[in-house]
């Protein structure tokens, strides 16, 4: 299905005079999967309200396929959303709760039988058309509201956090049919979600929102490994974030002075100039080595004492105290089961890096939302 391109330009609303969009400028591209990532009252479901025709913007356009809707009611706009609460009529069959809307598009009968086996097919829900939501699981009920979105043919589909209320392990399988179906059918998904996890899953581009604006948009790989400001890198998964200033910068590459030593890091490209900055580096691209080992050339060397080591299965993490506020968390993968970390609380080390894994960041005015595993590891440290 052709169009789907999404523009949002100077999008603002409040509630009671208290501000919930602050000018947000979006462009979504046609037939992507595109997701509006942030904590809970950052504005991503009042934007997605306001592109569905639920909100109405107190100003700025909403352009789809270059044609402002910001004034169209919901049902004149060739959008469907899918809810967290499934919405689905408990007296209707699965086949009727998904036929319900063509009645209003005038369908004939034969198109609603393809169409409706065309949906349910696409949503693997062919073998339950029979039954009633009561009979169904909370993920085959989610498929049921999906294929109902579908039917209808909309060339922009909003998905507000569908998968919240599900288990964590059938939540990671819908994840992946989602993104299935989206290349499948190829119209553009909005997907909102506060599930950092979620958006680098299943997003072609993503962009996170913090107190009703935008603090970056990416890919999930480029939003990961090469956040812009203090608040993206806090948000997505674990970060080492200090304060720094950056002695000198060009070229993409910048030396910085942090934890009582010279990093080398890296750097968007006009993205920093000397001054008071802020730098991350995640705990993956850090690796832990003796004090009198030496440092391979190259790499940076930030020293410190082991404070605890705390076993989580699939990795050990390593809080080493480097002098700072925060201690330095490093992540060794369990390659060798749960000895793999032989370092022990008081050991000095040097935590190495190379300099690509040291990025500088802006400093945010949204407040930095720690890791919580990594808050909260006390209990399990063992020595």
């Amino acid at each position: 299905m052709k169009g789907g391109a999404i523009r949002l330009e100077q999008l603002v609303k409040s509630f009671d005079g208290i501000p919930a969009v602050t000018g947000i400028d979006l462009d979504i591209p046609a037939g992507q999967f595109y997701s509006l990532l942030g904590a809970s009252g950052c504005g991503k479901t009042t934007t997605l309200r306001m592109i569905a025709g639920f909100e109405k913007p107190d100003s700025g356009r909403i352009e789809l396929d270059g044609r402002d809707v910001a004034g169209d009611p919901p049902h004149k706009r060739p959008v469907n959303t899918v809810f967290q609460t499934y919405a689905l009529f408990p007296f209707m069959t699965v086949w009727d709760n998904v036929a319900f809307g063509l009645k209003y598009q005038k369908a004939s009968k034969e198109d609603t039988k393809r169409r409706v086996g065309e949906a349910l097919e696409l949503a693997r829900m062919g073998d339950f058309a029979k039954r009633r939501p009561a009979q169904l699981s909370g993920g085959q009920q989610q498929r049921v509201a999906l294929a109902r979105a579908l039917v209808l043919r909309p060339k922009v589909l909003l998905l507000d956090e569908p998968l919240g209320a599900l288990d964590a392990k059938l939540r990671k399988q819908l994840q992946l049919e989602l993104r299935a179906v989206q290349r499948e059918v190829g119209i553009t998904f909005v997907y909102v979600t506060h599930d950092q996890e979620e958006a680098l899953t299943m997003s072609d581009q993503i962009a996170v929102l913090a107190e009703g604006r935008i603090e970056q948009v990416g890919p999930p790989q480029e939003i990961y490994s090469a956040p812009a400001t203090t608040f993206v890198a806090g948000f997505l998964g674990a970060a080492n974030i200090f304060d720094a200033e950056v002695l000198e910068a060009g070229n993409g590459s910048a030396v910085c002075s942090a934890l009582d030593t010279r990093l080398g890091a890296a750097v968007e490209d006009g993205a920093a100039k000397p001054g008071e900055a802020a730098i991350v580096i995640r705990p993956e691209r850090i690796t832990v080595q003796g004090a009198d080992e030496p440092v391979a050339h190259g790499h940076n060397a930030i020293a410190g004492v082991v404070a605890q080591v705390v076993y989580l299965g699939h990795c050990t993490q390593v809080h080493v105290d480097v002098g700072a506020p925060m201690a330095l968390i490093v992540e060794v993968p369990n390659h060798s089961g749960p000895g793999s970390v032989s370092h022990q609380p008081g050991e000095r080390v040097n935590c190495v890096c190379t300099h690509d894994a040291v990025r500088v960041l802006h400093r945010s005015s949204a407040p930095v939302i720690s890791d919580p595993v990594a808050e909260d590891l006390g209990a399990l440290s063992v020595s």
